[in-house]
């Protein structure tokens, strides 16, 4: 058996929807850290933030699902900030305004570890030796600049370890998989997060090789569950805000700029509306419009910080129809009131074309490894969009249904990346 690192070392799945860390010191499986809530290890990735005369420049800050209950005790004297993973590669993202205070990426990046550290308890007291942190494959937005996100994670995890590696998140899972496999195997590693779907094919060695896993390709497209998301929202929630509709400009009738809604269905960009600027463009938008009172709503919703109770409703429906053929969709707030029954094959339909744009994703990560679709043995989907039934269909089409397996959906890549932190030379794996 070759030697190990002997730690502490810790893998870091810092995801757009939610975070999970492992600990590991050489001697034994790593360890999910557990940060004493119903959520356990998952911790979800999002900011809340409040005046406080008493902390540090008069905002405090709580990250996690501390952030949520901060938020729920007083949502209008907060700001609620999710899925902020999600502007990492973005060139036209430059800073979040808090309050009156504006944060870059790194900085929210920073506030979110603090607080990840401190909810570790002794579990995180030692700084850690070595950090693998996962990254995308392909990051999320419209023109994803990789140098960029790799900047900010510098700046983002700069102090918080001696040393410091990124693997692809889904060679963590293939390691976390391969853990359990006896033979040698080729896996094709499906990860599916908030804001990307990523794929790795990876050659597994026999148990107690010097090297178990073997990168063979890559692909990722930034699509995946706050896209299908995006899609609820634009069906339910955007008709009733004015979506389509139409204001009066020199005598004419415009149609209403769709970036508005764009961004409102965007979790990590919908707080970001609250600012002065697209305020006051909003309500002049409502004095013009012809109908005013769907602009109103939106207005309301969005000074009302009612962005994590919309991403709650629409989390529960789509989690819903992936057990039930139809659920119920229910949001209200700030005078907004919206029912819908909706039916799986529905939602299949609204979602269908991300569907085939995850497929063609898939054969250009066949493609990277030089591999056909009969070469896989063994597929292994995580992440929690892995869940919806057309996805898991479409890997059962494609390898079949006894080559598919899944579990940990949530916990496995930041198991597998304790266990890349905890060889000799991690950087064989680096991104």
């Amino acid at each position: 058996m070759h030697s190990r690192f002997a730690g502490p070392a810790l893998g870091l799945d810092f995801g757009t929807t939610n975070s999970v860390a492992a600990v590991a010191d050489g001697d034994g499986a790593p360890e999910l850290i557990g940060f004493g809530s119903e959520a356990d290890a998952i911790f979800r990735s999002a900011l809340c933030f409040w005046h406080d005369e008493g902390a540090k420049g008069g905002l405090a800050v709580e990250a996690g699902p501390f952030a949520i209950a901060e938020y729920l005790e007083y949502p209008e004297d907060s700001r609620f900030l999710q899925s902020f993973k999600s502007v990492a590669a973005s060139a036209s993202f430059e800073s979040a305004s808090v309050f009156e205070k504006r944060y870059r990426f790194e900085e929210l990046g920073r506030f979110f570890l603090a607080r990840l550290a401190a909810h570790a308890g002794d579990r995180l007291q030692a700084r850690p030796r070595r950090l693998v942190v996962g990254r995308p494959v392909q990051y999320a937005g419209a023109r994803p600049d990789a140098a960029l996100a790799r900047s900010r994670y510098d700046a983002m995890f700069e102090g918080f370890a001696d040393e410091i590696h990124y693997v692809y998140e889904p060679i963590g899972a293939a390691f976390s998989h391969a853990a359990r496999l006896t033979e040698p195997t080729t896996l094709l590693v499906a990860d599916f997060g908030g804001g990307t779907s990523d794929f790795s094919i990876v050659a597994v060695a026999e148990p107690g090789a010097g090297r178990r896993c073997t990168p063979l390709g890559h692909a990722g497209i930034g699509i995946a569950g706050d896209r299908f998301d995006y899609r609820i929202v634009d069906r339910l929630v955007l008709p009733m805000l004015g979506k389509g509709g139409h204001y009066r400009s020199f005598g004419k009738e415009i149609e209403i700029p769709r970036g508005y809604f764009t961004d409102f269905a965007d979790w990590s960009r919908l707080a970001l509306m609250r600012n002065r600027r697209t305020m006051d463009e909003l309500r002049r938008l409502q004095r013009d419009a012809v109908d005013g009172a769907a602009i109103g709503r939106m207005i309301a919703v969005i000074e009302n910080e009612l962005g994590y109770p919309l991403y709650d409703a629409v989390g529960r429906l789509k989690r819903a129809l992936s057990t039930q053929d139809r659920a119920h969709f229910h949001f209200s707030g700030a005078g907004l009131e919206i029912e819908a029954d909706v039916r799986r094959e529905t939602f299949e339909s609204w979602i269908a074309e991300d569907v085939s744009r995850i497929d063609q994703t898939i054969d250009r990560a066949l493609a990277d490894a030089g591999l056909g679709v009969a070469d896989i043995d063994t597929v292994f989907l995580t992440g929690g969009t892995s869940l919806i039934p057309m996805v898991r269909a479409l890997f059962e089409r494609r390898f079949g249904a006894r080559a598919i397996m899944s579990g940990g959906e949530l916990t496995s890549i930041a198991h597998g990346l304790a266990l890349i932190a905890q060889e000799q030379d991690p950087a064989q794996w680096a991104a």
